[in-house]
């Protein structure tokens, strides 16, 4: 009952007041006794390390895209770290000596010589299109700003390529001729049974990921290729990527068994987890973890006896990441 009782009162009071007129008076403007005093030293000091700063970060790409630089690690740190403090001190001089904190009560006195305010004031406006400290400090917090985000950003470039076609790219194409690690093209008659051959595409880049194959020769009545590779061979000669389908591992054991009527059948075997794959049923797995086949290049061979694509592989080449099965490679 109190507490109703001291609302009711309190209404009354505030609607008596209303009717007799009671206004609030604004509070009075706050303003700057007098301009504080500037430091030029230490405005020049904060532009400089904002422009340090920046340097700094500017170097971080520098040293990423750069090969020969030494010590790579120690130097991404020591950039980003100088970065970091350099722009850190900027702003600690900023606040301590350069933004003004105190603040007094003043009226605003009358306006005096109003033309020549405006002469001053425009004196001043045609001035300040040079390279004044606020303009060089501006500049410099944005170049810092930039530079540090340009360095941030960089280490996603070896995510891989922004484009996703370039997974599936391949220097495999029609015609393209077969050569050893030397560059000597590869011949079918030189192509033995039993043995475990290395081929590249000639004039392309070894390194790439689609280059490298696994060439042998198996016996044309042993073939068991799937109805989609049909005439992926080329007299029996079949291959594949070098690269397993599993972790990326490359292809460099070949089983052979000794006698065939005990022992597996000619396989190929990744060492590093020991998938295996069936080069006479279109690089099946037979064992391991592999997800699935190794890709298969069509094979043809040319009027002088040397091996060529037929086209490209079958499949995308490398390790069976998400949503591998569901596309294919492109020259």
């Amino acid at each position: 009952m109190s507490r109703g009782r001291d609302l009711l009162v309190s209404g009354l009071v505030l609607l008596a007041g209303r009717r007799r007129g009671l206004r609030v008076r604004p509070a009075e403007p706050r303003i700057l006794e007098e301009p504080p005093e500037r430091n030029p030293r230490a405005e020049s000091a904060a532009i400089v390390c904002l422009f340090l700063g920046a340097l700094c970060a500017a170097a971080f790409p520098v040293v990423y895209f750069v090969g020969a630089v030494p010590a790579k690690t120690q130097l991404f740190g020591l950039s980003l770290g100088l970065a970091l403090l350099f722009v850190a001190a900027a702003l600690v001089i900023v606040s301590q000596t350069v933004v003004p904190t105190e603040e007094s009560e003043h009226d605003y006195p009358p306006r005096e010589h109003v033309e020549e305010q405006e002469y001053v004031e425009q004196l001043v406006e045609e001035s300040g299109q040079g390279f004044t400290r606020r303009r060089l400090f501006k500049l410099g917090l944005v170049s810092a700003g930039g530079a540090l985000g340009v360095a941030a950003l960089t280490p996603a470039i070896s995510f891989g390529p922004l484009r996703v076609r370039d997974f599936y790219g391949t220097p495999w194409r029609k015609g393209r001729r077969l050569v050893d690690e030397n560059g000597k093209p590869l011949r079918a008659a030189d192509i033995e049974q039993k043995t475990f051959y290395t081929a590249f595409p000639e004039g392309a880049d070894q390194e790439e990921q689609g280059s490298p194959l696994v060439v042998v020769r198996l016996e044309p009545s042993t073939l068991r290729l799937p109805p989609k590779l049909h005439g992926y061979d080329a007299n029996g000669i079949v291959a594949y990527s070098k690269i397993c389908t599993h972790a990326g591992c490359a292809i460099s054991l070949y089983r052979v068994p000794t006698f065939a009527p005990t022992e597996p059948r000619p396989a190929l075997v990744c060492p590093c987890h020991y998938s295996t794959f069936d080069p006479a049923d279109g690089g099946s797995v037979t064992f391991g973890p592999a997800g699935r086949a190794l890709p298969m290049l069509p094979l043809e061979i040319d009027r002088d006896g040397n091996l060529r694509a037929r086209g490209n592989f079958d499949g995308p080449v490398g390790p069976s990441w998400w949503g591998v099965r569901e596309r294919r490679p492109s020259p």
